[in-house]
């Protein structure tokens, strides 16, 4: 598939690129980004360049949509939000967002723009989302976008090699 951008009133989505990497390591040596989502700790620009060039090749190979999320005033980095294949008409839904730009409704706005793409665009029917226990604002976002916490798998997946408690929810139709 053919790389997209997508727009909001206050946001531009799009591939990320190799100029993006410095912006992308920076937002991912966050505590709280490397305390919830899997990446490398440290995070170092070779790292935000492997990232884009695996989101170059989930778009090409049609199994993953990820984005960067830009102010569409500035052009600064806010965050990141992806879809991923799980199996047919399934994706999972990712997303962080870069510290100076938390608490301002960049994320779920960008997600649910997102979403809105992904049931228009690539025919699912379902989307998962998955949190460590104790991400909060993932799961604000989420609960945001209409997603159902639908339980909480104990010790289900490694990050940084430990077992962790996981939430896990699911959206069955457009957010509003």
């Amino acid at each position: 598939m053919e790389t997209v951008e997508l727009r909001t009133e206050r946001l531009i989505l799009r591939c990320p690129r190799a100029d993006d990497a410095v912006a992308i390591a920076a937002a991912c040596a966050d505590p709280q980004i490397q305390r919830f989502v899997p990446v490398p700790v440290p995070y170092t620009v070779d790292d935000a360049r492997a990232y884009i060039d695996g989101a170059v090749s989930g778009w090409a190979a049609d199994t993953g949509y990820a984005f960067g999320v830009y102010l569409a005033a500035t052009g600064d980095l806010v965050g990141s939000c992806q879809l991923s294949r799980v199996e047919p008409g399934v994706v999972e839904l990712g997303y962080w967002t870069a510290p100076a730009a938390r608490r301002r409704g960049y994320t779920a706005e960008a997600a649910r723009r997102l979403c809105h793409w992904g049931f228009d665009t690539l025919g699912i029917h379902r989307i998962d989302w998955w949190a460590v226990v104790g991400n909060e604002g993932s799961r604000a976002v989420a609960l945001s976008l209409g997603f159902e916490v639908e339980g909480l798998l104990r010790r289900r997946a490694l990050l940084r090699g430990e077992p962790q408690d996981w939430w896990v929810g699911g959206l069955l139709e457009r957010p509003l």
